[in-house]
């Protein structure tokens, strides 16, 4: 089957921050989610809000219009911020955003009902109840088709780089998992999530979509939950590899180095360069090396097999994406990438807490709601 990907003319770029509820007494999660959206609307008046309902009823999204910068995408999403704060303080609810809550049960969780969620749940069972999970996505605009999957092959070469800097889910009901990203490993247990396939041209995508619809796999495009995908509604490249982002300040860096990254590769191809890759048994593996060990990860860097640890890597990559920042405006964005791994990403952060305090995990809730208000 032909997919029409309507591509766009500008690398331009759209973020999606996911929030949870919590009580404000108990620090559980609270599935109050048509409360506050009763009250977002209310607030909006004639505006539409660009605050959107999730699979659960303890979540809120925060969805951007189109940008060229990550500085009016960021201060799209302070707009709505201040708009979901000032909803949700008469409902008795404050907000973090991680990747996981660290003690919340998913079982005690209620499913926003919608058809699609719907058949998700019915389809997934199990697993499908148990994502308990939350996350960021990036879109970054692409002007053609046939570059779609060159960039996203050489952008898996920085997945364990984006994953390893966001991961915010070591604690998961209660108990620390030894790993700095559980989510990351727990969403790819759906059928139609993980990592993508390394097509070779967007007419070997095509097939697989027309093999998936045919098949029942699928009923649209849109229900592959790839962590990097093609966003065809949008002519976008959508990079949802991150965990839940903790602090606005580590969500503008994260956003500014997908930015770079699909910006640079894109360039890069037009150059008529070929465009790196790296086999998907390492690609698989270092997923995993960043899930758990976060930015202690030895990763895997080329077809030969070197390794290096990821932070490394990190320092010379934020080298040669700053002129790509220049053009794009973000560079102060970018430069703050190498401040995660000097105060330590959310996972450490959350860990120390839960030691300073002898494992009380409403501490490490409280934490996230002071890094999320910050």
């Amino acid at each position: 089957m032909s997919v029409h990907f309507p591509g766009s003319p500008r690398p331009t770029l759209g973020v999606e921050w996911e929030i949870a509820l919590v009580d404000r007494k108990t620090r559980d999660l609270s599935n109050t989610a048509a409360e506050v959206f009763a009250a977002v609307e209310e607030l909006s008046g004639d505006k539409k809000p660009r605050v959107t309902k999730e699979l659960l009823l303890n979540t809120v999204e925060l969805v951007t219009d189109v940008h060229p910068t990550v500085g009016e995408a960021m201060a799209d999403l302070d707009e709505s911020m201040a708009l979901l704060r000032q909803a949700a303080e008469p409902t008795g609810v404050d907000l973090i955003c991680a990747g996981t809550h660290p003690f919340a049960q998913w079982s005690t969780q209620l499913v926003t009902r919608t058809p699609d969620y719907d058949e998700l749940i019915e389809r997934t069972q199990w697993w499908g109840r148990q994502m308990l999970i939350w996350g960021v996505h990036m879109h970054v605009g692409v002007s053609s088709p046939r570059k779609v999957f060159p960039i996203i092959n050489g952008l898996l070469l920085q997945y364990p780089h984006l994953l390893a800097l966001s991961a915010s889910s070591p604690i998961w009901a209660g108990v620390d998992t030894g790993y700095a990203s559980n989510r990351a490993l727990m969403f790819q247990q759906l059928p139609t999530a993980g990592l993508p396939y390394q097509f070779a041209n967007w007419e070997q995508y095509e097939s697989f979509i027309d093999d998936q619809m045919k098949s029942g796999v699928i009923t649209k495009i849109g229900g592959m939950h790839w962590d990097i995908r093609p966003a065809v509604k949008w002519g976008t490249i959508e990079v949802r590899v991150c965990d839940g982002i903790s602090t606005r300040s580590e969500l503008a860096a994260l956003t500014a180095l997908v930015h770079c990254l699909i910006v640079d590769l894109d360039r890069r191809f037009e150059r008529g360069e070929n465009l790196p890759v790296l086999q998907p048994w390492h690609v698989k593996e270092n997923k995993w090396r960043a899930a758990r060990y976060g930015l202690d990860a030895e990763i895997i860097t080329d077809p030969q097999c070197h390794e290096r640890l990821v932070t490394d890597d990190l320092y010379d990559l934020l080298e040669r994406l700053e002129p790509t920042a220049r053009r794009l405006g973000c560079v102060d964005e970018l430069a703050s990438v190498a401040d995660i791994p000097r105060r330590g990403a959310s996972y450490q952060r959350q860990r120390r807490v839960e030691d300073e305090t002898n494992g009380n995990l409403v501490a490490v809730v409280d934490s996230l709601i002071a890094e999320l208000s910050t």
